[in-house]
């Protein structure tokens, strides 16, 4: 990543800017190299970052993804929500293919996930019918609903176990209408379960707030990992179908306590077409053959959920609205070899209702026309490029064209899955 040459205490942001799945964690894995520290700043496991080194392949849902860098320091910040159960579970899996897990830390500040969160989940959903959001069912949405409403249960409550035990059957007992349909579990063994967990996951919690700022202190380069996209944030997503939490950069400094000034780059990763898992707009979707045969090529299925993604042209409309949301100093585009072999490639370039030009606001409103810029596709397999100009003359074309409408440079594209399969 380039650098004025200064060393200065500042940290660097990743985040997508469509509707997630952009391929943030092989960017973090081949940035981390150059960090001490990799921070996720928000979301649950409903979050799945996908890495691919050789012939390892990970699929990870909390721990930041420059976990195959062995230096590095990994840290789950404040502004998350973490499932006991999940988090052991991933430690486990990475434990066993010999990655040193202790480097792993839990801010104190995050919200524990309970099985009652899933089940109020999975309810609510039920009972939206079909106006169902398409969430995970993993209970991120009423974890957070919890915290806002401060009856959550923080990771630093565990250290605790009498008041720990209290809140536990409070939250419980409050929730126990969620289990519709489930069965309720037995309290004494769901509390004992917590417990063993708790004592299983105290050695990763830390004082979130010192954590991060004793390593900006001491000069070490901290990179902040987004989940999800910026399109699905809470506050300036496609609401009400969007994640439960702030996904945009400036949820960082919410998330792990920092403030803004702390901030330095802000890399966007955006796919070299659009994908949407479950409900919600995706103005650019192709319902037909396109569409199908960009899933196929480009394996769109969710790393959490397996459920097949909406698939359509590049939005240039949605993409230049997260640029402003996130304050955007470059770009990475992901996945230009999935488009080989089309004939001709479609950029969304505008947004009309009756005639007349609209922004991104206007993404789900009916009667939405797209203005839908032609370029010509390529055959050639782009695996092998190492460098933009090694590309075909189509593709450099499209990804400059891309690069021209979000304003921002964009001096990597992957093309591939394989972590070295990136063209600069």
């Amino acid at each position: 990543m380039p650098r004025d040459g200064r060393r200065v205490s500042k940290a660097d942001v990743v985040v997508g800017i469509q509707w997630g799945d952009e391929g943030k964690g092989r960017i973090v894995d081949l940035y981390a190299k150059d960090y001490d520290v990799v921070a996720r700043f928000g979301g649950g496991d409903n979050a799945g970052h996908s890495i691919v080194v050789g012939d390892t392949e990970l699929a990870l849902r909390i721990v930041p993804s420059g976990v195959l860098n062995e230096r590095v320091e990994l840290f789950v910040g404040g502004g998350t929500v973490v499932s006991l159960s999940g988090f052991l579970e991933e430690l486990g899996r990475l434990a066993e293919r010999g990655i040193d897990v202790s480097r792993v830390k839990v801010s104190d500040r995050a919200h524990v996930v309970f099985p009652y969160h899933a089940a109020a989940d999975r309810a609510s959903e039920r009972a939206r019918g079909a106006g169902a959001i398409g969430t995970t069912g993993r209970g991120i949405g009423p974890a957070y609903v919890d915290k806002t409403a401060r009856q959550g249960i923080l990771f630093a409550d565990l250290a605790d176990r009498d008041a720990l035990v209290e809140k536990l059957r409070a939250n419980l007992a409050r929730h126990s209408g969620s289990f519709d349909g489930e069965g309720v579990p037995d309290e004494n063994a769901f509390i004992d379960a917590t417990l063993a967990a708790a004592n299983r996951v105290l050695p990763h919690v830390v004082d979130g707030v010192a954590f991060i700022h004793d390593r900006l202190g001491a000069d070490k380069r901290v990179l902040i990992e987004g989940a999800q996209g910026s399109l699905l944030d809470v506050g300036y997503g496609t609401y009400p179908y969007v994640t439960s939490s702030h996904t945009i950069a400036g949820g960082a400094c919410i998330g792990l306590g920092v403030g803004p000034t702390a901030i330095g780059n802000v890399i966007g990763v955006v796919k070299a077409y659009c994908t949407r898992v479950g409900a919600g707009p995706l103005p650019s979707e192709l319902l037909d053959d396109r569409g199908e045969r960009l899933r196929k090529q480009g394996g769109e299925y969710g790393t959490v959920t397996g459920r097949p993604r909406r698939c359509g042209w590049f939005d240039a409309v949605a993409a230049r609205y997260a640029v402003r949301l996130n304050g955007l100093s470059s770009a990475a585009i992901t996945k230009l070899d999935v488009l080989a072999g089309f004939e001709r490639l479609g950029i969304v370039t505008g947004y009309r209702i009756a005639g007349k030009s609209v922004g991104f606001s206007s993404a789900g409103v009916p009667g939405l026309e797209l203005e839908i810029e032609e370029m010509p596709g390529w055959n050639e397999a782009i695996g092998a490029c190492r460098r933009i100009d090694e590309l075909p003359e189509a593709a450099r074309r499209y990804v400059r064209r891309i690069e021209e409408l979000l304003g921002v440079p964009v001096p990597m594209v992957s093309v591939g899955r394989e972590r070295e399969q990136l063209a600069q």
